[in-house]
């Protein structure tokens, strides 16, 4: 009686560590899609953050970067062949601006455009007229240079690479439709899919402790009556 007893015991412990497993093993999985969703959305919300500050730049010495790297969603065709426009792309921070050469995308102040920036192919290394450095530029698809010539002062950073088609998408998550559609939505359905898991791992622990109390009240009254009998 006593085998017996502990058979059903060691069943009843390895039934519940099974159905704790497939629980636990449910839980990471979600735990795993959840950690995935948050490494792609903070890029995009910090890109966006980015590009929405901007919107509010007025000169070069405030330009929103990370470590140098700062993106921009291409608005026009001008570069059409090397980005198009909808494209994302990225260009970096240069501290001597004097040293660019023929060929050079560089990514400068062009205020006549009410402060935006330009990003032009170098054609000509220069001078002005009062013998000052400056470079002629001009957009890859366009037929002629660039009216003015552009100083090193007004040179912010060099073109580093492109994602195609990612422009539209920040464009979009700048709206109120892409921002409900794109960042709100599945936070909102994060927080609460967390709110739920919680609960029901809280709901679960309860009803396994429950459970276990019983198993164990249930032994020990088996074993006293097995006790009571072995002495009558």
């Amino acid at each position: 009686m006593k085998y017996n007893s502990t058979e059903t015991t060691i069943e009843a412990v390895s039934d519940k560590n099974s159905k704790t497993d497939k629980k636990n093993s449910s839980n990471k999985a979600f735990t795993i899609l959840g950690i995935i969703a948050c490494i792609i959305l903070a890029p995009i919300l910090i890109l966006n953050i980015i590009l929405i500050i901007q919107g509010f730049t007025v000169d070069s010495n405030s330009i929103p970067n990370i470590g140098g790297t700062f993106p921009l969603i291409v608005k026009s065709g001008s570069m059409s062949g090397t980005v198009e426009t909808g494209d994302l792309m990225f260009a970096h921070t240069v501290e001597d601006t004097s040293s660019f050469k023929k060929g050079d995308i560089i990514v400068y102040w062009d205020k006549a455009e009410g402060g935006s920036l330009v990003t032009h192919r170098i054609i000509e290394v220069t001078k002005d007229d009062d013998g000052k450095l400056a470079y002629r530029t001009k957009g890859d698809a366009n037929a002629t240079a660039d009216a003015k010539l552009v100083y090193p002062e007004k040179i912010i950073g060099t073109y580093q690479g492109k994602i195609t088609g990612l422009g539209n998408v920040a464009l979009f998550m700048q709206t109120i439709p892409g921002l409900i559609i794109c960042v709100i939505l599945p936070l909102a359905i994060f927080v609460i899919y967390d709110i739920i898991r919680r609960r029901h791992i809280q709901k679960s622990e309860q009803t396994e402790a429950a459970a276990l109390m019983a198993e164990i009240e249930r032994l020990k009254s088996k074993k006293a009556k097995l006790e009571s009998e072995s002495k009558n």
